[in-house]
């Protein structure tokens, strides 16, 4: 006996035909056939060739191939049945797979504009606070403005008062305050 007559014993070598076909390619014919199937062009034509059927089997009697019941008819509609829902199944799957491809990055999109604007909140706080530090120019004029009212005031003291505070410490000395 031969390994090929046992059928308890597995075959070493066995080749089976495989499809290699691009998975995409597939995708993109099913998504075509898939949008075509629900449009009104194909109803429209469906439609007339239903209408045809049947006025033909029922009136022409030298072409009937398909009589009252109409079985070829339902055989037909059946096949085209069995074929569109897994292709408009596997062109909605496509198109799902899209779509939360599309959210995340939405959502990836949306956690960068959220840190950014965050950073940018940020960013302006601190230059707010830093723009309240700058001295501005009301600031300055009424600090200016002291200057000159003390300068005008010691000027206007009598000068002796001034000697004689100066006089009484020595150098190395802190002066009282007063």
């Amino acid at each position: 006996m031969t390994d090929r007559s046992r059928l308890d014993t597995p075959l070493t070598s066995r080749r089976r035909f495989n499809f290699n076909f691009d998975t995409e390619a597939v995708g993109q014919f099913s998504e075509s056939i898939a949008r075509f199937l629900g449009t009104g062009r194909y109803l429209a034509w469906q439609t007339i060739l239903v209408i045809v059927w049947i006025v033909l089997n029922l009136f022409a009697v030298s072409l009937r191939w398909d009589p009252y019941p109409f079985i070829l008819l339902n055989l037909a509609f059946s096949t085209q049945a069995a074929y569109a829902a897994p292709l408009i199944l596997l062109a909605q799957n496509r198109q799902e797979n899209r779509d939360r491809v599309a959210l995340d990055e939405d959502r990836r999109r949306a956690l960068q504009t959220k840190a950014d604007t965050e950073y940018l909140a940020r960013e302006l706080a601190a230059l707010r606070l830093a723009v309240g530090e700058v001295v501005t120019r009301d600031y300055l004029r009424r600090e200016l403005e002291e200057l000159r009212d003390m300068l005008t005031q010691l000027q206007s003291a009598p000068p002796d008062d001034a000697a004689d505070s100066t006089a009484r410490h020595e150098p190395g000395e802190r002066k009282p305050k007063k």
